[in-house]
């Protein structure tokens, strides 16, 4: 069984509206950049998962031949992006060719992964136990496990409600840094958000892919942007405060 982690009980977002005679619209969609070697298992278990009713890969400008590897299966839709516009920019472009309630995000390079994993971290919004479902990985590789104990939330194996994903203004622009645009919108929000662990399950690290030069390259672009996707989140933050700030009193 699932572990399941709680955060923020407080909430201002509305319960997901649910007819129990009927499932909501599950979408699963993954973000991919010159994945072809890799994207096909995790295809498979999206395709298997129970409650899917929609696979989107989206091809993020890729070079090599992953539109044409995921277009092999079927039952998946392939969105093949002229150009690269980024992690958070594929998420979005996968949102738009659906109309699921639910979306599901998982990363194309992961090892491991299976439909039952995918399943128990769309279960909780189905049974509408939470407003966002966080997987996080542990027993498989060491640094993906080490990385993930130390920013859980920072995982791209999630599932959310439509409109917390659509009520982020410009979340295309956070690239790399989309997780840290969605943990903090769903904080800011004070929607429920739940953690299940992914036993047996880690991520391809880039220097892996890419070859220890380019690896390095695109880790340390990464960082940027995550970086940038913090400093975006505390300036709204800023922002919000001052606003809702009393003013003072004028002095008798």
């Amino acid at each position: 069984m699932p572990r399941y982690v709680s955060q923020r009980p407080r909430r201002k977002v509305q319960p997901l509206s649910l007819d129990p005679k009927k499932k909501p619209k599950v979408a699963i969609i993954i973000p991919a950049y010159n994945e072809a070697e890799r994207i096909g298992r995790v295809l498979r278990a999206s395709l298997e998962s129970k409650y899917a009713d929609d696979v989107i890969v989206v091809c993020d400008g890729c070079r090599d031949n992953t539109a044409k590897v995921a277009a092999r299966f079927a039952g998946a839709r392939v969105l093949d992006l002229p150009v690269n516009v980024g992690k958070a920019g594929a998420m979005a472009a996968g949102v738009k060719t659906t109309d699921a309630e639910i979306l599901m995000f998982v990363d194309a390079d992961l090892i491991g992964l299976t439909s039952d994993h995918i399943d128990s971290i769309i279960r909780p919004l189905i049974t509408n136990q939470c407003e966002m479902c966080i997987g996080v990985f542990r027993g498989g590789k060491f640094w993906s496990d080490a990385a993930q104990r130390i920013t859980p939330y920072y995982s791209g194996q999630r599932a959310m409600r439509r409109s917390l994903f659509t009520a982020i203004p410009n979340l295309q622009d956070a690239r790399m840094g989309v997780e840290i645009a969605l943990n903090e919108h769903a904080k800011r929000v004070r929607a429920r958000v739940l953690r299940v662990v992914l036993y047996g399950v880690s991520n391809c690290h880039k220097e892996q892919k890419m070859g220890l030069a380019q690896g390095i390259q695109a880790r340390k672009q990464m960082f940027q942007e995550m970086l940038e996707a913090h400093k975006r989140a505390r300036t709204r933050k800023r922002r919000e405060r001052k606003r809702d700030k009393p003013g003072k009193w004028p002095r008798p």
